[in-house]
C-alpha cells in the first residue's frame, strides 16, 4: 500500500510539473509558429496553430522595416559594456564591504541598499538631465552610462565574499600577496557562481531594457531591440508575424547564454543568502 501511495504521489508530482512546463513553454512555441504564418493566419478566428506553409515574410519585414542589424549591434555593445562594468565595479565594492574595515562602512552600505527601495522610474528624469548636459542624447553611450553600477550586484557579491573563510585570505597574505593580488588571485575565482549569476541577470536587464532607450534616444538607428521592435506595431494594422519574428531573434541570445551557464547561475542563486 505504501509503495502504491508513493507511486501515485510521484505520478501526480510529475503530471503537475509537466503541466507547468507546458504552460511556460506554450507562449514561446506559439511565437515561433506565428512567425512563420501569414498575417491572415495570425489573426484568424478560431486561431490556427500550425501555418499552412512556411512563410518568411515576417522575417523579411523585420529587416526591411527596421535597420535590424544596426539595432542588434547597438544592443550587443550596450549589453556587453553594462555587464563588464557591473562585474568589475560590483566585485570591487562587494569585496570592500565584505572584507575591508573603513570609516562609515555600514552607513555607506545602508545607503547603497537604500537605492533598491526607490523605484527605477524615479531616476529617469535626473539621469536624462545629466545625459542632456553632457550632450549625449541620441548616442550609443547614452544607452549604457547610467547602468554601469548596480546596488543589487554589490549586495549579491558581498554575500558571496562573506561566505568565504577568512583563513584563505590570511594564508594568501602569509604567502606574500598584497590585498589586490589576494582579491584577484584567491577571492575572485571563488565567487565565480556569483559573477555568472550577476552577469546573466545584468545581461537580461540590459538586453530587454525598454523605457530608458526610448527616453534618451529618438533615432531608430540608435535604438536597442526592445524599443525598436515596438515600431513594428502599426497604428491600425500590426504585422504579427513580423513582430513575432523580431521577438524570436531577440530572445535567442538570452536562451543560449542561460543554456551555457545554467549550472553556475542556479548555484549562484542558491548561495545568495548563505551569510549576511
Amino acid at each position: 500500500m505504501k509503495t502504491k501511495k508513493i507511486k501515485a504521489s510521484r505520478i501526480l508530482t510529475y503530471a503537475v510539473l509537466i503541466g507547468g512546463v507546458l504552460i511556460a513553454v506554450f507562449p514561446f512555441i506559439w511565437m515561433i509558429l506565428t512567425s512563420f504564418k501569414t498575417n491572415a493566419e495570425a489573426l484568424s478566428i478560431p486561431p490556427t496553430i500550425f501555418p499552412e506553409k512556411i512563410n518568411w515574410e515576417g522575417y523579411k519585414h523585420v529587416f526591411t522595416g527596421l535597420p535590424f542589424v544596426k539595432i542588434y549591434l547597438n544592443t550587443i555593445i550596450s549589453a556587453v559594456i553594462i555587464v563588464t562594468a557591473q562585474l568589475v565595479f560590483c566585485a570591487m565594492s562587494g569585496y570592500a564591504y565584505a572584507r575591508i574595515n573603513f570609516p562609515f562602512k555600514n552607513i555607506l552600505f545602508t545607503a547603497t541598499l537604500a537605492v533598491l527601495m526607490v523605484p527605477g522610474t524615479f531616476f529617469i528624469l535626473p539621469q536624462y538631465r545629466i545625459i542632456n548636459r553632457l550632450g549625449l542624447l541620441n548616442t550609443i553611450p547614452a544607452l549604457f552610462l547610467p547602468n554601469l553600477f548596480s546596488a543589487m550586484g554589490t549586495f549579491l557579491l558581498r554575500q558571496f565574499f562573506l561566505s568565504l573563510p577568512q583563513e584563505l585570505e590570511d594564508a594568501a597574505y602569509i604567502d606574500g600577496c598584497n590585498r589586490g593580488k589576494a582579491f584577484l588571485k584567491i577571492m575572485l575565482p571563488l565567487v565565480k557562481p556569483g559573477l555568472v549569476s550577476l552577469g546573466i541577470l545584468t545581461f537580461r536587464f540590459a538586453w530587454n531594457d525598454l523605457m530608458w532607450p526610448m527616453v534618451v534616444n529618438t533615432s531608430t538607428e540608435k535604438m536597442t531591440l526592445a524599443p525598436a521592435l515596438s515600431y513594428l506595431q502599426g497604428q491600425y494594422v500590426t504585422d504579427f508575424p513580423g513582430v513575432m519574428a523580431g521577438a524570436l531573434m531577440a530572445v535567442i541570445p538570452l536562451i543560449i547564454i542561460f543554456a551555457v551557464f545554467q549550472k553556475q547561475f542556479i548555484e549562484g542563486v542558491a548561495h545568495t543568502g548563505i551569510k549576511g
